[in-house]
C-alpha cells in the first residue's frame, strides 16, 4: 500500500460502488456537477471534514483531486509506490465514467522533482499511451502531508459512449 496523505489513505479501502451515488448530486440543470466520494465511512468522513470530493464531473469533464504519494514503506520499492498511486487514480477515473485513455491533463507537484521524476514517469508510462495528455510538473517546498513526495492531479473527459450501430 502506498503511503498517502490521511485523506487519500482512508479512501484506498473503498470498494467499487456506483460512481454517482451520493447526496452531493444535483439534477436541476442538465450541466449540474456530480461528485465522487469514497464509499467507506472513514474515507467519506475525512473528505467531508475538509470539504472536497475525490472527483467532480461537469459538462463531460472529470476533475480528480490530487493524490499525495509518500515515501516507500519498509519492503516497498519506489516503483511500487507510484504504481499503486496510478492504480488508485485509475480506479477513481473508472468510477467517474472515464479511463486513462481519456486523460486530458496531468499536473504533478514535487518536493524534489529530480529525485521523483524517473519513478513517477515510469509508472505513468504504464497507464498513459499516445496520444498523450498535457503534463505540467511543478517543484514545490512541501505538500499537505508532511512526508509527501509528489501530488498527482488529473483532468479527463468522460469516456464517450459508442453509438448504436457504430
Amino acid at each position: 500500500m502506498i503511503k498517502l496523505a490521511a485523506p487519500i489513505a482512508a479512501s484506498l479501502s473503498i470498494s467499487a460502488v456506483p460512481a454517482l451515488a451520493d447526496e452531493h448530486q444535483t439534477s436541476e440543470a442538465p450541466a449540474a456537477k456530480q461528485t465522487i466520494m469514497p464509499s467507506s465511512e472513514r474515507g467519506r468522513t475525512m473528505f467531508e471534514e475538509f470539504g472536497f470530493s475525490e472527483a467532480v464531473i461537469h459538462d463531460g469533464t472529470v476533475y480528480l483531486s490530487g493524490v499525495i504519494v509518500g515515501p516507500p514503506r519498509e519492503g516497498q520499492t519506489e516503483a511500487e509506490v507510484y504504481d499503486r498511486a496510478f492504480e488508485y487514480l485509475g480506479f477513481v477515473l473508472e468510477r467517474a465514467g472515464s479511463s486513462w485513455d481519456d486523460a486530458l491533463d496531468i499536473t504533478t507537484f514535487h518536493v524534489d522533482i529530480e529525485q521523483s521524476m524517473p519513478a513517477l514517469s515510469a509508472a505513468k508510462d504504464k497507464v498513459i499511451k499516445a496520444p498523450f495528455p498535457a503534463w505540467t510538473a511543478i517543484d514545490i517546498d512541501r505538500l499537505f502531508a508532511e512526508d509527501g513526495l509528489v501530488e498527482i492531479k488529473i483532468v479527463a473527459r468522460v469516456t464517450p459512449v459508442a453509438e448504436e450501430g457504430s
